[in-house]
């Protein structure tokens, strides 16, 4: 199924590029690399009727196709990378959960070795500097304040390759760890946050510029009492994590969001677990027992929510065809603006010439039929 595309040039197609969709356009790959012109004795393959778009670019993901990037072995890490890559995810930045120090420490030094390798985008602590009150599917035992020193703990252990911490920056030492990840050029994102509206605009004035799974593992938008859902929604320096599965947000809090913030302040996430890509069954996430039934993801004690079994392509999808946002503010979401965040729109997110050939093929109906990678096809679509 997979092959070197070398110099192909994809023909017939709607591809969809920064200043908009052209119709019966081409996207020229040579190599590993987007293409400005046609080499000499490029491969033609036509696309009519098709939808060429960047590849995905998931800020936030525990794992897939039933291995786990929070508590799995470097082999178990690139398989779950594989099963995302099959569904459209070309970049994907590994997750974790809460869990001890040490093994969080560990656990990012052995992901760091796959970032070096180019197998992963970076690193996301999600956990363990996360409120009790709001704790969702992690370990209450395990959840600790943002302790500065203990934050610099995990981003040495990631050896310059951690991108992202999740924070409840009401607790103590919230702020201060705000302003060391800023200081050191990583995301502070604001989740599983029991902060009032006041607390959250601080933490954003600090440095946080993420929401992590809006709406998701913090309080709800009362009239007298915004929250930090208003805050996050209203800062235009802030980029908000929503999760499109039909399960995690009612499709008119999504509309909300998306119609609110706009598509360069959308970053379409998974927050995928194990089961993504593996169907219904027992799973765990971290030390938790999880139930996937009817595709939802459940702890099987208190019954909360534990993370997804979405891919990409699928929130895609629904994206286009349920909420009716345009296919380019889609793409915006899906691919540049998460690209942006992490500081790789220069190599990724988008179609231009001198960017990796990640490239996704969808058709008419917004299916997929087609993964290429660095100029290699994950899924070819020549072969459906």
């Amino acid at each position: 199924m997979a092959g070197r595309a070398d110099s192909t040039v994809l023909a017939g197609a709607r591809v969809v590029l920064p200043t908009g969709t052209v119709e019966n356009g081409r996207v020229i790959i040579e190599g590993t690399r987007i293409a400005g012109s046609t080499p000499e004795g490029a491969r033609t393959v036509d696309l009519s009727g098709h939808w060429v778009v960047p590849g995905f670019v998931d800020i936030h993901n525990h794992g897939g196709g039933g291995t786990s990037f929070a508590t799995g072995s470097a082999e178990d890490v690139l398989a779950g990378a594989r099963a995302h890559r099959a569904h459209g995810t070309t970049t994907v930045v590994a997750s974790t959960v809460t869990g001890e120090m040490d093994f969080l420490a560990r656990q990012a030094g052995m992901l760091s070795e796959l970032v070096e390798q180019g197998e992963l985008a970076g690193i996301h602590f999600e956990g363990p500097f996360i409120s009790p009150c709001r704790k969702g599917a992690h370990s209450e035992g395990l959840l600790r304040d943002p302790d500065p020193a203990e934050v610099r703990k995990l981003l040495e252990a990631a050896r310059g390759t951690a991108r992202m911490v999740t924070l409840a920056t009401e607790l103590p030492g919230g702020i201060e760890s705000v302003r060391l990840l800023a200081e050191h050029g990583v995301i502070a994102a604001v989740g599983h946050t029991d902060a009032s509206y006041e607390q959250t605009v601080e933490a954003i004035d600090a440095g946080a510029t993420v929401a992590t799974h809006l709406y998701n593992a913090m309080p709800a938008i009362g009239h007298r009492t915004p929250g930090p859902v208003s805050a996050l929604l209203e800062d235009e320096r802030v980029t908000v994590e929503l999760i499109n599965d039909g399960t995690h947000l009612h499709p008119a809090a999504f509309e909300l969001a998306y119609h609110h913030a706009g598509a360069d302040r959308v970053a379409l996430i998974t927050d995928a677990m194990d089961a993504a890509g593996a169907g219904d069954g027992h799973y765990e996430l971290g030390p938790l027992a999880v139930e996937v039934r009817d595709g939802v993801a459940r702890l099987v004690e208190g019954g909360s929510i534990a993370g997804s079994t979405l891919t990409l392509d699928t929130a895609f999808r629904r994206a286009v065809t349920i909420d009716r946002i345009p296919v380019e503010h889609v793409v915006q979401s899906i691919s540049a603006t998460p690209a942006r965040l992490l500081g790789m729109y220069d190599r990724v997110g988008s179609l231009d010439p001198g960017k990796d050939a990640d490239i996704v093929v969808l058709d008419a109906g917004f299916a997929l039929r087609g993964v290429m990678r660095r100029g290699e096809w994950i899924v070819d679509p020549r072969e459906g």
